[in-house]
């Protein structure tokens, strides 16, 4: 598989710059690999395509507020910084990008707050991701935390072009979100109502949870044209007992099993067996999943419509079969239906 075989034409108005009102009623196009059937349905009508014993796995990662803003000592030079990763707890040293990135040095010292409330130091400027920080603060980790917390904006892909609201700090959370670490929403949950989700628990559906901290790696550009050369960051990962044996029941019932979103179709099959079977793991992966690709755990999938070249596109592709799932995106191109992180989502069957 090529990278250029990825690129399409995507009209820039149906990149959605904001989520619709109610998360259960974005559009849902349904497409089933069996009989290359495309369905217009809303998205709370993916009840009706699982019954009892069925299972949805989510990814419970929470979002941080990643996006800090500052300036650099002596110049006052404007500078973002993106937080990836935190490294040492003690030391508060953090992985990060800079943006400009050309005018920080090892030495410099950044500001943030109004009354240079956080202090930070470039350690480290050779790492792959960008650099190292070490944020100087005398006061106790939690102290720290809520300082960063303070100060941070919520991440929201530059792709989505525009200013931060209120709104998003809440609507760029699944309902699941509660283990802290993810710079990015894994964006197919953001669907889920707490209504939808007792419907579905009541019809008999279970609901089983993953932990993928989301890192840039989704949304760092693929270089190369041949992509078994392509290497994803690694991002952190965690598979407890409870979702192991809720999975392997209804794989051994032959009960559908649904990955909602690309970082729980990686998380599972970062974790299975030679015979097949899901096992418990907490670790990191860096698996890249890419056409063809033959699935253990998922049997059906959900998840939005990804940008041009990104990898969520080419692991939705492995899922659905490139030449399928891009008939379903010149569908939904024509129907209007809409991209990205806060867009439209796809089931497919």
């Amino acid at each position: 598989m090529k990278l250029s075989k990825f690129d399409y034409q995507l009209p820039k108005e149906l990149i959605a710059k904001y989520p619709v009102p109610n998360r259960d009623e974005s559009r849902l196009l349904v497409i089933d690999r069996k009989t290359q059937k495309i369905e217009h349905r809303i998205f709370k009508d993916v009840i009706d395509y699982f019954g009892e014993n069925d299972v949805f796995v989510f990814n419970n990662t929470k979002v941080f507020p990643a996006r800090l803003f500052g300036y650099k000592e002596k110049t006052g030079a404007q500078i973002e910084v993106f937080l990836l990763r935190e490294l040492n707890r003690e030391q508060r040293l953090w992985d990060v990008l800079v943006d400009p990135a050309r005018k920080i040095r090892i030495g410099n010292k950044l500001f943030f707050g109004e009354n240079e409330t956080l202090v930070a130091e470039v350690i480290d400027n050779t790492t792959s991701r960008g650099r190292t920080l070490r944020f100087l603060f005398d006061g106790d980790y939690d102290e720290f935390k809520n300082t960063l917390d303070s100060l941070g904006e919520t991440p929201l892909p530059k792709f989505i072009n525009r200013e931060v609201v209120a709104d998003d700090k809440e609507r760029y959370q699944t309902i699941f979100a509660k283990v802290e670490g993810a710079v990015a929403a894994p964006t197919a949950g953001l669907h889920f109502s707490k209504h939808l989700i007792k419907r579905l628990e009541i019809k008999g559906v279970k609901i089983a949870e993953v932990t993928l901290h989301v890192g840039l790696g989704n949304f760092r550009s693929v270089d190369v044209e041949d992509l078994t050369k392509h290497k994803m960051d690694s991002e952190q990962i965690q598979i407890i007992g409870k979702t192991v044996n809720i999975v392997n029941a209804a794989k051994e019932a032959k009960k559908h099993i649904c990955a909602v979103g690309t970082t729980v179709l990686r998380t599972l099959e970062s974790c299975v067996s030679p015979q097949g079977l899901l096992t418990e793991y907490e670790g990191w992966t860096n698996k890249f999943i890419f056409p063809p690709y033959d699935f253990k755990v998922p049997t059906r999938i959900i998840t939005n419509f990804h940008i041009p070249l990104s990898t969520p596109l080419m692991t939705a592709a492995a899922f659905a079969g490139f030449d399928f799932l891009m008939k379903a995106y010149d569908v939904a191109i024509k129907e209007k239906y809409r991209f990205g992180t806060y867009g439209d989502a796809m089931l497919i069957l």
